[in-house]
């Protein structure tokens, strides 16, 4: 595996990619996003523990291409805040067409101009130049609405996850998202991309333990 740091946080704190070190063009590319919330830190240990779990055993990253950023927004990490340092939500900060700028005082507040934070703009620098074939992007919920969230042509890998984690295959979160990640990388590009939604409740052991396989099995055709 290789670690590169790709880009800066607004108060300058590393955001690191972390993929295999031998590309093979047949295999598919995957990346894996964690830590968009930095209050959501079962995302960000889900995405670690994935890349030792790689490391220790070499032949699982013959599977697939791939790319994983554990933490996109360690500001808000740190400070165990959903936001980043310019108190914007990333996941409503991507440029889609149906972006709005919303209520500054709103927790999920999109930011004054779509793509105006350094961290979404890495995200889509990184999207840009690997071209995925799938997204997965782990977050927590909380109010068991844990699920495998589905945009663009991702419903049956979703589906395929489901059988492994047992969590409900959903299309929608069940309330508006505008500007984010899934509409963006899902709706309007179409790359199959996967929303986890982790159990806020669960304890990390019982999330890796629930997920581990149900991520492999997005390497498999």
């Amino acid at each position: 595996m290789r670690a590169a740091t790709i880009a800066k946080s607004v108060e300058r704190r590393p955001i690191r990619a972390i993929s295999t070190t031998t590309h093979r063009p047949r295999l598919k590319k995957i990346l894996l996003l964690g830590g968009f919330h930095g209050d959501e830190p079962k995302s960000v240990r889900l995405c670690e523990k994935f890349i030792d779990f790689l490391t220790t055993d070499p032949s699982l990253q013959r599977r697939a291409n791939w790319i994983i950023i554990p933490l996109v927004n360690p500001d808000g990490y740190a400070l165990r805040k959903r936001r980043n340092a310019n108190k914007i939500d990333l996941n409503r900060n991507f440029p889609t067409k149906n972006w709005i700028c919303g209520d500054r005082r709103s927790r999920m507040f999109g930011g004054d101009k779509p793509a105006s934070e350094p961290e979404t703009r890495a995200v889509i620098r990184c999207i840009e130049r690997h071209k995925p074939a799938v997204i997965l992007t782990v977050h927590s919920i909380s109010g068991n609405r844990f699920c495998n969230n589905f945009d663009g042509p991702a419903k049956r890998l979703a589906t395929r996850m489901s059988r492994i984690n047992g969590y409900p295959v959903e299309a929608s979160i069940g309330y508006p998202t505008p500007g984010s990640f899934g509409n963006w990388a899902g709706v309007e590009r179409q790359i199959s991309t996967i929303t986890l939604e982790l159990p806020s409740q669960s304890s990390h052991k019982q999330c890796w333990a629930d997920n581990c396989g149900a991520i492999l099995s997005l390497a498999l055709r």
